[in-house]
């Protein structure tokens, strides 16, 4: 929910929200790695980019999520800006001008730390974006690199979830499909937009840490 409807839920000052939460999210992603030190190295995991924006869908950012398959444990994320695409891209320059593209260095940030995670042998899956294979290859030389042909989105689960009999990076889908139920910033209908990159990472690590923790005592559904 939003951070205005928690403090009249709560009783209390939205300011003391907004204090607890970047009190909270200071070291909410360290603690995600200390959660994930506790397992095996996984041997199965799924990644891909979720879409969301900043201020204005003409300054979009990408999510590079990684999630264990089966378990839908999440592993680690990065958060990017990229360039506007599609119909509002020519609007996004004319008004903003150039914007540069992070995805490939937050993928590489984050591939190298989740070298620590995942055994050097996994299978790893994810869609059939051009520029994975490459990056996959060079932080886990040993592994097996499976590419997936991209479905269209279901009216289910916010768009994540595939019009697919079976989809081979289910648990991935699922999991950015809970993002956007769980998380106000990233419904695909919504007025709590992100203002700054770095407070949605924080926000994204908050609600990793709790994903986690519902799926270890057994109530890691989607409801």
């Amino acid at each position: 929910m939003s951070q205005r409807e928690a403090a009249r839920i709560l009783k209390i000052n939205p300011k003391t929200v907004v204090r607890k939460f970047r009190f909270a999210i200071t070291t909410a992603k360290e603690e995600l790695k200390g959660w994930n030190q506790k397992f095996q190295p996984c041997t199965e995991v799924e990644f891909d980019d979720l879409e969301t924006f900043e201020h204005t869908k003409c300054k979009p950012l990408s999510v590079t999520l990684m999630v264990e398959y089966r378990t839908r444990r999440i592993l680690g994320f990065e958060v990017a800006q990229m360039p506007a695409k599609g119909r509002i891209a020519a609007f996004a320059r004319k008004k903003y001008g150039p914007r540069a593209d992070h995805r490939s260095q937050a993928r590489k940030k984050l591939f190298s730390e989740m070298r620590s995670f995942i055994s050097p042998t996994a299978l790893i899956r994810s869609d059939s974006n051009p520029y994975y294979p490459k990056d996959v290859k060079r932080y886990f030389p040993k592994a097996r690199h499976e590419t997936i042909l991209g479905g269209r989105g279901a009216i289910v689960g916010q768009g994540e979830l595939k019009k697919l009999k079976w989809d081979p990076i289910f648990s991935l889908n699922h999991t950015c499909a809970m993002f956007r139920a769980h998380i106000n910033r990233l419904f695909r209908k919504t007025w709590c937009t992100t203002k700054r990159a770095d407070q949605l990472a924080g926000h994204i690590a908050l609600y990793a840490l709790f994903h986690n923790r519902r799926l270890a005592t057994g109530k890691g559904g989607s409801s």
